[in-house]
């Protein structure tokens, strides 16, 4: 290897100490990083191909650890962690910032009439469908007939739950209305993510021992990644879904949104989109995206394989998705 870099940087693991929130919040801040999106596929797979060589013990000649580091951020911001497959771009997580503030500021703009809301809760759950698949937890993939029915579960219940919540507000005052879409999100996380995760649900995610070693699947350990992502997805909404709607309750008030109301669609996006670039990778930084379980809290059947295969592994490992 070149005498640039030290033999034993650990890439497969992120840069900073992931027992903190403070260091997880640093690795999520690079990995949602919305600029990533604009990176060519040349980029991409010079990063790959960078990250897969160092991992071999091959180097090019003058790479230096901050370069390494940075290749390593693109090949995870672009890779899937369990699969290796280059996921979709809307799906990434560095995605995240701009259409979510694209879609959630249209959602608090049009949530006036049920076509609007229809339309909207449609269109995020759509796009939530996609996140989700895109970044789940494990290798083994949906059958098409798995992933529609998880589809068309997920949105329906979104939309439903969308007009459930608006003709509840008619007789309320009207910024109660403003909030109709931030609880039919949360609401619709709680359905869509276990919907298009179903499969880890039923026949569980790789677990590992401290040093990857896969000791089998668990759904115990599902339950509990899916648990993770639902909470941090709602987290997420909660400043750019309840932040929003009072300063454009206040803004509306004003002169200038009286005289020009095309602006409210503008600055209700800006708005969403600067509570997103925080918390998105605030909220991905609440739970570890290497998380981990007792041995102790598995299925018995796998407590039992653990045991065989390898008793001194008392704590297991998985990739939690995000």
């Amino acid at each position: 290897m070149s005498a640039e870099l030290p033999r034993d940087i650990n890439i497969r693991e992120p840069r900073w100490d992931q027992g903190t929130f403070m260091g997880r919040a640093q690795h999520f801040f690079t990995v949602t990083d919305p600029r990533n999106v604009l990176l060519s596929s040349e980029t991409l797979e010079d990063a790959r191909v960078t990250v897969e060589n160092y991992r071999r013990g091959i180097v090019k000649p003058g790479l230096t650890e901050d370069q390494l580091w940075r290749a390593k951020y693109i090949y995870d911001s672009a890779f899937h962690p369990d699969t290796g497959e280059k996921m979709l771009l809307i799906g990434r997580m560095s995605a995240q910032v701009p259409m979510n503030m694209t879609i959630t500021g249209c959602m608090l703009t049009f949530y006036r009439t049920t076509p609007a809301v229809v339309f909207w809760q449609w269109v995020n759950q759509s796009f939530n469908a996609i996140v989700n698949y895109t970044n789940r937890s494990g290798d083994a993939p949906l059958t098409v007939n798995q992933l529609g029915a998880a589809y068309v579960s997920a949105t329906t219940g979104a939309v439903v739950t969308a007009l459930g919540l608006k003709s509840l507000t008619k007789h309320l005052p009207a910024i109660m209305g403003r909030f109709v879409p931030f609880a039919a999100v949360a609401a619709a996380n709680c359905i869509n993510i276990p919907f298009m995760r179903q499969r880890e649900l039923k026949y569980g995610i790789p677990v590992t021992d401290e040093n990857g070693n896969r000791l089998g699947e668990s759904t115990t350990a599902a339950q509990q990644a899916i648990f993770q992502v639902v909470v941090s997805r709602i987290g997420m909404a909660v400043p750019a879904m309840a932040i929003p709607p009072v300063i454009m309750n206040a803004l509306e008030k004003k002169a200038i949104l009286k005289r020009f109301p095309v602006l409210n669609a503008p600055v209700q996006v800006g708005l969403v989109g600067i509570c997103l670039v925080f918390a998105t990778p605030l909220c991905c930084a609440l739970f570890p995206q290497k998380s981990s379980m007792a041995v102790s809290s598995l299925e018995a059947e796998l407590q039992q394989r653990v045991a065989e295969i390898s008793p001194k592994t008392v704590t297991v490992y998985f990739n939690k998705g995000l």
